[in-house]
């Protein structure tokens, strides 16, 4: 697989092997190579794992935009999200579906609850549990950036059909599926913790 040119302007960047097919071109002029479909079966996935970076590049893009108008990035997109999803989840099993530190929920949590968008309740039973909720603020914020993504999904699905779609989902899940094994078996890394 042929490396993606960075730069149009930047020649120490260019295609090292064989020109890739191109898949697609970035604003600046980044190529987004095509499978060559001759891969080495030892050799990493580099078409899939640079497809995965762009698209998930193009995926929080404009959501991002949006978290910025109110301060907020990432992190508190997953935690709005979760919460909005999931009415009432316990701040436990929050940090088990995000895989991050209490700290780091705490502090993108105590913002979410500030401004509005999140509140907390004590456990019915256990006053000392908290119980998390959105606000109406939450919801309507939490839908935009869904529905954004649902817009971008359903371009990037409709020319599969229903079987192609199908096949990203199963695919998707698998390769969550993954993940999950490693995260329950060990701590968050520093990187994971970053990206919450």
């Amino acid at each position: 697989m042929a490396d993606v040119i960075s730069s149009p302007s930047d020649s120490s960047s260019r295609v090292r092997a064989a020109p890739a097919r191109v898949a697609a071109t970035t604003r600046s002029g980044a190529i987004i190579p095509a499978d060559a479909g001759e891969a080495d079966p030892e050799a990493p996935q580099y078409d899939l794992i640079e497809l995965l970076f762009f698209a998930y590049r193009a995926f929080i893009g404009r959501p991002d935009r949006v978290l910025a108008e109110f301060g907020f990035g990432r992190a508190h997109h997953r935690v709005l999200h979760f919460v909005v999803r999931n009415p009432g989840i316990r701040v436990a099993d929050l940090l088990d579906i995000l895989k991050i530190t209490k700290q780091s929920l705490g502090r993108v949590l105590k913002q979410l609850i500030d401004t509005g968008f999140i509140d907390q309740r004590p456990g019915p039973d256990d006053r000392r549990e908290r119980l998390l909720y959105a606000t109406e603020a939450g919801k309507q914020l939490s839908f935009r950036l869904s529905m954004l993504q649902s817009r971008q999904i359903e371009a990037a699905l409709g020319g599969l059909g229903p079987e192609g779609a199908g096949d990203v989902r199963r695919f998707l899940t698998l390769l969550a599926a993954t993940d999950a094994g490693e995260k329950r078996s060990g701590a968050a890394t520093e990187a994971d913790e970053e990206d919450a």
